[in-house]
């Protein structure tokens, strides 16, 4: 089953700040629109309910002027006799258009030329008549477009309604939505321009406000353990970014003393572990060469009649080790990095034999079909290798009482593999991932310091080695070399 994992991006704050005072310009801008529009309409309203109420208090003064020169005492018939011919000089004079109604609700007189209602609603009557209001404005909308209608009772001298004045308005808005898409288009030209002038002060906003931390960022990102830092040295712009400077300061400085002491506590470290390394280098053929030297003097027959040969091959074995030795006390005089990598070409049969003949424990069993397989690799680092590997294969049986040791040559394709097995207690299970490291040992195992060398001289010669093991059954060691080819 294959896991999704979500991939967080995480913003600068210089970007977040930029993005918050732009967005805070937009949302200013939109809140604006918002609160200016629903404003006009509603002083477009409030516009036209005082003009409706102009034109209809001027038209009553016009009306009641007529009664004020119109004798006392006629009658109704007489009364709208009068109107009659009065009503469009008034209509002329304040320019509006208006109807005359009975107390009951019918038509007398108008003046618009279409067709007006003939009766006036219930309810605007009922409201006129019972509740006396002096004034009732009705709304209705056409198509959507409003309009106004102002009911209100004509008095005679004597505060008497006679009559009942009904005045139509037509809400026109043009001018105001005029008024209204200009504002709009200015607002909008002089928001282009604050919102470019908005990004632009706000960038230089976020990059003032964070270029302390951009600094800090970029310093804690150059800070290396193994290297002298160096402090901050800027003036921080505020309280908090300079709390971060200080504390960043003295840790470097506590850092870079570390540094010192560490540096110090590690050269005197590799002195120690390069002393460590020549010793048991030293000491590995030391021990085999003892064993070889007693049991040579014991075995020693000056009659014997294989006893040149014997002699020029003990003499052989003791030169081989003897060049070793001289290998590692020259790399360690020198100061050079141990092995020390040089050419050559040799019959890793013959090498191999010659550097387990030290060895005289019975148990060590070497076998290869063939006679010569060459090579390149420097003898020396060779008769290391095979000496650090077999002396930990002994130790490792020292406690069995049927011990085996087994060295075995074979060729592969285009490479000579080198195994060596033993039945040995294993190596335990938690230091498996660390026997190859410098200087690793544990008595236990029987795995030496000399293994990180082992490993080092096999794969400066282009080889590999590997192992397995298994607790209480044993260990088996793989190395491949190339095989030599002109």
């Amino acid at each position: 089953m294959i896991k999704k994992f979500k991939i967080k991006r995480h913003f600068s704050i210089r970007f977040r700040i930029f993005l918050a005072m732009t967005f805070l310009v937009i949302i200013a801008f939109g809140g604006i629109a918002l609160l200016t529009i629903p404003q006009y309409k509603e002083q477009s309203n409030k516009y036209h309910e005082q003009r409706l109420e102009r034109k209809q208090s001027q038209l009553q003064r016009s009306i009641s002027y007529v009664f004020q020169n119109t004798p006392t005492g006629l009658n109704e018939a007489e009364l709208d006799s009068v109107f009659k011919e009065k009503i469009f000089q008034i209509a002329d004079v304040q320019n509006v258009n208006f109807s005359i109604y009975s107390l009951d609700g019918r038509l007398l007189n108008s003046t618009l030329l279409d067709t007006v209602n003939n009766k006036i609603n219930d309810s605007i009557l009922i409201k006129l008549n019972q509740t006396k209001e002096l004034n009732i404005i009705q709304k209705t909308t056409v198509n959507n477009v409003q309009y106004r209608s102002s009911y209100s009772l004509i008095l005679d001298n004597f505060s008497n309604p006679i009559w009942i004045l009904n005045l139509p308005y037509f809400d026109d808005d043009n001018l105001n939505s005029y008024e209204l898409n200009s504002f709009i288009t200015i607002f909008g030209q002089v928001y282009f321009l604050i919102l470019i002038f908005a990004i632009l002060f706000s960038y230089l906003i976020s990059v003032y406000i964070t270029k302390s931390l951009s600094e800090i960022g970029k310093k804690i990102k150059q800070t290396r353990l193994g290297k002298t830092n160096t402090k901050i040295q800027i003036k921080a712009r505020s309280k908090e970014v300079n709390i971060l400077v200080e504390s960043y300061n003295k840790m470097v400085g506590m850092l870079n003393d570390s540094v010192k002491k560490l540096s110090k506590s590690n050269k005197e470290q590799a002195w120690r572990e390069m002393a460590k390394q020549v010793a048991h280098e030293i000491k590995n053929p030391l021990t085999p060469m003892r064993l070889s030297i007693q049991s040579f003097q014991k075995n020693f027959d000056k009659n014997d009649s294989q006893i040149e040969n014997k002699l020029d091959e003990f003499i052989k074995t003791l030169i081989q080790q003897i060049d070793t030795m001289s290998t590692i006390a020259s790399a360690f005089s020198n100061f050079a990095e141990m092995p020390a990598q040089e050419g050559g070409k040799i019959n890793i049969i013959e090498t191999t034999g010659l550097a387990l003949k030290i060895f005289k424990e019975k148990h060590i069993i070497f076998d290869s079909e063939y006679k010569d397989i060459q090579v390149g690799i420097d003898r020396t680092q060779m008769v290391r290798i095979i000496t650090n590997l077999i002396k930990n294969a002994v130790e490792a049986c020292e406690s069995l009482d049927d011990p085996l040791i087994q060295v075995n040559i074979k060729k592969k394709k285009k490479n000579v593999l080198i195994h060596i097995t033993d039945n040995g207690v294993g190596i335990p299970l938690e230091i498996r991932n660390k026997i190859f490291e410098p200087n690793f040992t544990t008595k236990t195992s029987g795995m030496g310091l000399g293994l990180g060398m082992v490993k080092n001289i096999v794969s400066s010669y282009d080889g590999t080695i590997s192992f397995k093991s298994k607790i209480n059954s044993g260990t088996s060691f793989l190395i491949s070399f190339p095989i030599y080819s002109d």
